[in-house]
């Protein structure tokens, strides 16, 4: 387990914690997590907020993916593409039955050797092989997992696989408020960080009574302030 310490900074744990929450929670930039932090009388910079989103986000991120319960069997893989400093990328993504982001790999291709690598580190990650793969008509899903031998698994066609195309939209949110990603290296980063923070918080309000929503919303910010204890 990753070992959080907030040794040799200024500023108390509690505002390092609140601002990274803010960056990786809500679609923020970095300077309206300084405004937020100004009005209620704290004065950080935007580079501080960015340097702590480094430093910190990647560690909650670890812990966060180690306290998650196994997935469900039927997962479901997109790709999307992302104008990364000029060049033409492609985010591959996974997600279980009930939405959340198991992997997001950024990729050059949008070929059968990236769709057989997302799916090998998804089958490393998880430890074993899902009862379903839902994709749409790509055929590079379809060539990768007949190399993999699960191709009796495949699913594809109509509208199965709305739960991985809607699960690109907080993304592209983002990248739109961060005015694109910069370089994949720094995509790859923030997109780990990003889905293990988003799967904590991702709560379907729409489904559930204000009773419920308050039991789970208090349930999952005790998660977070375990997470972001120092250890």
């Amino acid at each position: 387990m990753c070992t959080i310490s907030y040794c040799r900074h200024r500023f108390p744990p509690e505002i390092i914690q609140h601002a990274v929450w803010l960056y990786f929670r809500l679609p923020l930039s970095f300077r309206d997590v300084e405004d937020l932090l100004a009005e209620r009388g704290i004065d950080v910079s935007y580079e501080t907020v960015r340097r702590w989103g480094l430093k910190f986000g990647l560690g909650y991120a670890r812990k966060l993916r180690g306290l998650r319960p196994r997935p469900k069997g039927r997962w479901h893989l997109d790709e999307m593409f992302a104008p990364i400093n000029g060049k033409r990328m492609y985010l591959w993504r996974a997600v279980d039955g009930e939405g959340e982001v198991l992997d997001i790999l950024v990729q050059s291709r949008r070929n059968k050797k990236a769709a057989l690598k997302l799916m090998r580190k998804l089958l490393k990650k998880q430890g074993y092989a899902p009862d379903e793969v839902v994709t749409d008509k790509l055929p590079s899903y379809g060539a990768a997992l007949r190399d993999l031998g699960i191709d009796g698994k495949h699913i594809t066609g109509g509208r199965c696989n709305n739960r991985a195309e809607n699960s690109h939209l907080p993304v592209r949110q983002r990248e739109r408020r961060m005015q694109r990603f910069k370089s994949p290296g720094s995509a790859q980063r923030f997109l780990s960080t990003h889905s293990a923070i988003y799967n904590t918080f991702y709560v379907q309000r729409h489904l559930i009574s204000r009773n419920t929503l308050r039991q789970l919303r208090g349930e999952v910010m005790n998660t977070w302030q375990n997470v972001v204890a120092a250890a």
